[in-house]
């Protein structure tokens, strides 16, 4: 059985150790994960443990229960929290319900009631444990956001950023059905230039909803298509039977462009773009539907205008290799080596059943290794240290005598861009780290030195400030300040003989008494039995 995790913050031994034996914790479905006696030490504790809930005290040195309670809401919301106290004042008990503490409880703690408010916190945890893992509640989630992903989807396909064999998966997981045979991109672009006489009577983007709402309304009984939004414009992904369905499609277009003339006073240009077979092939179709549509200043707007009848000798080749080639970059920068090694070979194999005439493919080749150069430029690659000085790349690239020496030369090249981006990266981290472990080497001695104050320093967040710093050092970064400082406060008292009071000021604790008990907790007594003992030693 999993159990939940409990705090307890006193600074009285003897008053959590009577709370720990009030009740069978496990029984109730709990554990204690440990004890603090104050709110600072509190705070590092919730940090590492993760608990589930603190019960604390109000009355404590350093930092009282109330501020502890204020800080630890902040980092962890859903943290429950029970406060007990001596103090039966209202303005305790008002101070309690900003903090938001479950119960606010007074000393002598009574078992019987300390147990009814730990089953009714069980029952508040389980119900949010079960809403967690609820698959209904998470379905509803997931319908409510279907549309917004599906629209995603079209747009990811608009731009040729889903791989051939990831599509039949996006697809079904967003409950899409795009079985074809044959598909087709048109664009729905309404006209914002005013006619002379003609009034805006409506807002642009209103009138875009409505002529989206004529189109669905028109097609998706008859013609089997998804609309959408896109960069301003309608977009439609239709599904045909037989390429000669593209004719009667051509004709409910146009006829689509003259009811939204009459209908929603909006100019539409219907772009037809190029029918294909695949889903890969979108980006394609979208690009005819485009040039389609700049020929509007030829044949007119208020129509529909097929790029196959109009420009049957334009290039239909889809320029699938731009979204392999970032694949490739994508996985240079982030990915491991096998998934880059994946990226160029489907890169590979496609251009090996393109079927492209030779002086594409050479075209092809010259633009990959000036995508190259420039990808190596934004990232600060050293060109040199990968391909050498002075190297002839182009002359290189088009010497390779297949598609599977391609495949070798960018495996080869591609894995020491990897390794010099990991690490350079590895490096800026280490140099992130190495600047915040300087910053504390001269600033130990600030009172006012927190996580906050170095995150402003390095101006980065404290969540990636603080995962950076652990991995990079093993400790939090209040682990380390505290270390360092108790590392400092040993040499000013074995070497330099100073007072506690004034070492605890040096090392960037106010409250002497405070640092005492760090130094305590730290070496396993104080400042001068320390002291005493190791004089004492020599």
């Amino acid at each position: 059985m999993n159990l939940y995790s409990v705090l307890l913050v006193d600074d009285e031994e003897d008053v959590f150790q009577v709370i720990m034996k009030k009740l069978d914790w496990e029984s109730m479905g709990f554990r204690i994960a440990g004890y603090a006696r104050n709110g600072v030490e509190a705070l590092e504790m919730a940090e590492e443990l993760q608990v589930d809930v603190v019960m604390t005290d109000i009355k404590m040195p350093y930092m009282d229960g109330l501020t502890f309670c204020k800080k630890l809401k902040e980092l962890y919301p859903k943290t429950k929290i029970i406060i007990f106290s001596g103090f039966d004042e209202f303005d305790y008990a008002r101070e309690a319900i900003k903090v938001e503490a479950e119960e606010y409880i007074l000393k002598p703690i009574d078992s019987n009631e300390l147990r009814e408010i730990f089953e009714r916190i069980k029952i508040n945890l389980d119900k949010e444990l079960d809403e967690k893992r609820n698959i209904d509640k998470l379905r509803e989630y997931y319908l409510e956001s279907l549309p917004m992903l599906q629209e995603n989807f079209f747009v990811s396909l608009m731009e040729g950023r889903i791989s051939e064999n990831q599509i039949e998966k996006y697809a079904e997981d967003y409950q899409i059905d795009l079985q074809g045979p044959y598909y087709v991109v048109t664009i729905l672009h309404i006209s914002t230039t005013m006619t002379d006489g003609e009034e805006r009577q409506i807002d642009p983007f209103l009138k875009a909803i409505a002529v989206k709402k004529l189109a669905e309304e028109q097609l998706m009984d008859t013609w089997e298509s998804k609309l959408f939004m896109y960069l301003g414009d309608i977009l439609v992904i239709t599904q045909l039977r037989d390429e000669d369905s593209a004719a009667s499609f051509t004709d409910t277009m146009d006829k689509l462009c003259r009811m939204s003339k009459r209908i929603c006073n909006a100019r539409v240009t219907a772009g037809i773009g190029h029918l294909c077979g695949q889903l890969s092939q979108l980006p394609g179709s979208y690009q005819g539907a485009k040039n389609a549509v700049s020929y509007r200043v030829l044949y007119g707007n208020t129509r529909a205008i097929n790029i196959a009848e109009i420009d049957p000798q334009e290039n239909v080749d889809v320029p699938w290799e731009e979204a392999f080639i970032q694949k490739i970059f994508k996985e240079i920068k982030m990915g491991e080596e096998g998934a880059l090694k994946e990226a160029i070979g489907e890169f590979a194999a496609r251009l090996a059943v393109s079927k492209i005439s030779l002086q594409k493919y050479r075209l092809l080749l010259m633009e990959l290794v000036t995508e190259i150069f420039r990808f190596i430029g934004n990232n600060q690659i050293n060109g040199d240290a990968i391909f050498g000085q002075d190297s002839d790349i182009y002359n290189q690239v088009l010497q390779l005598e297949s598609t599977q020496a391609l495949r070798d030369w960018l495996e080869k090249n591609c894995m020491k861009m990897h390794r010099q981006v990991l690490h350079e990266r590895q490096d800026t981290t280490k140099f992130f780290v190495t600047k915040a472990v300087e910053y504390v080497k001269e600033h130990y001695g600030d009172q006012d030195l927190s996580i906050e104050t170095i995150c402003s320093y390095l101006s980065v967040s404290a969540a990636y400030f603080s995962t950076v710093f652990k991995k990079e050092t093993g400790k939090t970064f209040i682990n380390y300040l505290t270390d360092y400082r108790m590392d400092k406060a040993l040499e000013l008292l074995m070497e330099k003989g100073e007072k506690t009071y004034i070492i605890a000021e040096k090392v960037g604790y106010s409250d002497p008494n405070y640092f005492s008990y760090v130094f305590k907790k730290q070496f396993g007594m104080s400042p001068s039995k320390y002291k005493a003992d190791k004089l004492e030693q020599r």
